[in-house]
């Protein structure tokens, strides 16, 4: 592979640039906020996940989200059984981060036709990841448009696209979206199970060497005999489990994040004024996106933007309390470890000091 990608955006997904869009988009749907009798938000737009006032002191949770571009990975090697688990973890994840245990989720499916096999893979990747997440799908929609769907090479093909919007429960008093947090508050970072649902885009163009099957069937030793098609369909870690079981023990938990696109600066979305990161224990990024980065030639700015380098989803929580937290989450089987702390910064950055980054809003420098 040629260092021809140099960046996200050349890739084809300008992160930066679609902030002044998405800033008029947010504006206007702000109007409605007011709109409802009832069920009306307690949150701003920016958040994982908003969260309704239902009544009684309950809020209902909500968030939706896709898969992006890794259903083009699906689609080449006509293996559908892993992105249904991709949509549960990147709606229930959300959901997660106010502090909602996840209750249900509902799915839109776009095909070009009837296609029993990619729809029994798909239900069974959905039902998989339910599984994980410990909720139910009382619904959905499958739509057919073949004219809204692009033909894909070698065979011209039309590939499919999915959503789902996921909802759970939490008291409204019990709300976590960072407001709680002080500084030297530790961050825990939760493994990631691999490249998860971003930044495939930018992967796919630097890992594979064409569109079709064959494209993806390289095996690089840095992958331990896994093809490339096979690390990029690794499915995107669940974390219900882990979360709900610090918020059964009564843990403080101060803030949760989920690492998606934009990285680590996730952990800015917090509602705390006055406060940034400093994050000084990275474990070793795995192998894929060591791989990644010397194909492309990308920097650590880059890569630390773009992808999660191995951390899933973050917990802060107060010192006294990481003891007990990481005993709860590794009984739950996941990889955790205090990977920084908060700290008192006006400016609210987040610092990675063993890479070199300073990063605010979307971006590392």
């Amino acid at each position: 592979m040629s260092k021809d990608v140099e960046s996200y955006a050349a890739a084809g997904v300008d992160v930066v640039g679609l902030e002044g869009g998405l800033g008029k988009l947010l504006s206007r749907l702000g109007e409605t906020m007011s709109f409802p009798r009832r069920g009306r938000p307690v949150l701003p737009n920016g958040f994982f996940a908003n969260v309704l006032d239902v009544g009684g002191g309950i809020g209902l949770a909500i968030g939706t989200d896709g898969v992006g571009t890794k259903l083009l990975v699906a689609h080449a090697l006509r293996r559908y059984d892993t992105v249904g688990i991709d949509l549960i973890a990147m709606n229930a994840n959300d959901v997660l981060c106010v502090g909602a245990e996840p209750i249900a989720l509902v799915d839109y499916i776009a095909v070009p036709g009837t296609d029993p096999y990619l729809l029994e893979q798909f239900a069974a990747g959905l039902v998989e990841g339910a599984r994980q997440a410990r909720i139910s799908i009382p619904g959905g929609e499958i739509a057919q448009v073949r004219e809204l769907l692009r033909p894909h090479p070698p065979d011209e093909r039309e590939s499919f696209d999915v959503v789902a919007t996921a909802v759970g429960i939490v008291s409204l008093d019990r709300l976590i979206v960072g407001r709680d947090i002080a500084p030297g508050d530790v961050v825990l970072g939760l493994a990631a199970s691999g490249i998860h649902s971003n930044g495939l885009t930018l992967a796919r163009k630097v890992l594979a060497k064409g569109h079709g099957a064959e494209a993806y069937s390289d095996r690089p030793a840095e992958l331990g005999g896994a093809s490339v098609g096979e690390e990029l369909l690794r499915p995107t870690r669940i974390y219900v489990r882990e979360v709900m079981a610090l918020l059964d023990a009564g843990v403080p938990v101060r803030a949760l994040a989920h690492i998606t696109g934009d990285g680590l600066l996730n952990l800015l979305r917090v509602d705390r004024p006055g406060i940034g990161f400093v994050i000084d224990a990275l474990p070793s990024p795995p192998p894929v996106f060591s791989l990644i980065g010397v194909r492309a030639g990308l920097g650590a700015a880059e890569m630390y933007q773009t992808f999660n380098m191995g951390i899933g989803f973050c917990v802060v929580v107060p010192e006294g309390s990481v003891d007990e937290a990481l005993r709860i989450i590794g009984a739950e089987g996941c990889e955790v470890q205090p990977i920084g702390r908060a700290v008192e910064d006006a400016a609210r950055t987040m610092v990675l000091p063993e890479v070199g980054l300073v990063g605010s809003g979307k971006t590392f420098v």
